[in-house]
């Protein structure tokens, strides 16, 4: 007799615990506590993802015996090393940050061309790490001579004028960006140019 009688507070207490497992779960599902578990596990997720190495990232390639190795597109030669080499007029007096932000506007200007006409050549300049060298000339004529001589040898140019807000009065061509090139050819132009 002692083990079938059951106490009627036991029986309600299982049943009350058992609704409680069931409506803690249907607790969890709700929108308001959906959306944060999915930003969480979203975030979680990518920082898994930026942890792990990309697939390629340390595959090495198999050299065959005999075979040639590729070469990459920008050799440990010198001249096929390229580089940009940033014009400034000395006429202008313009200070140095003035300078700074003409030769910004200069490379950016020059890669936001490369963009949309030589990808190929841009590309070849920022494996070698994009080096830009800051050159002076004397004046807009100096300025233009080394324009055309680098047009005419298949360089790409690219002329800062100034919007005249500061400085300098307004349309005043204040930074040439030649290249990138090879050094060799960028040298033929620049070469004696003084450092800035």
């Amino acid at each position: 007799m002692w083990g079938l009688s059951r106490n009627p507070s036991q029986f309600s207490t299982k049943k009350q615990q058992k609704q409680e497992r069931e409506g803690g779960l249907a607790e969890s599902f709700r929108p308001e506590n959906f959306i944060p578990g999915l930003v969480i596990g979203f975030i979680f997720g990518l920082l898994l993802d930026l942890t792990t190495p990309p697939k390629n990232y340390a595959k090495k390639k198999k050299v065959l015996p005999g075979k040639p190795q590729q070469q990459s597109l920008v050799s440990n030669n010198g001249d096929q090393e390229l580089k940009m080499v940033l014009v400034v007029r000395q006429d202008l007096k313009m200070g140095a940050g003035k300078i700074a932000s003409q030769c910004a506007h200069a490379a950016t200007g020059m890669y936001s061309e490369l963009m949309r006409s030589e990808r190929t050549l841009l590309s070849r300049w920022e494996q070698c790490g994009q080096p830009k060298i800051v050159v002076t000339c004397r004046n807009e004529q100096e300025m233009n001579k080394l324009e055309e001589a680098a047009d005419s040898i298949g360089l790409p140019t690219f002329v800062v004028a100034d919007a005249g807000r500061t400085q300098v009065s307004a349309g005043s061509k204040t930074v040439l960006a030649i290249g990138p090139g090879s050094k060799a050819s960028v040298d033929s132009v620049t070469g004696k140019l003084r450092l800035l």
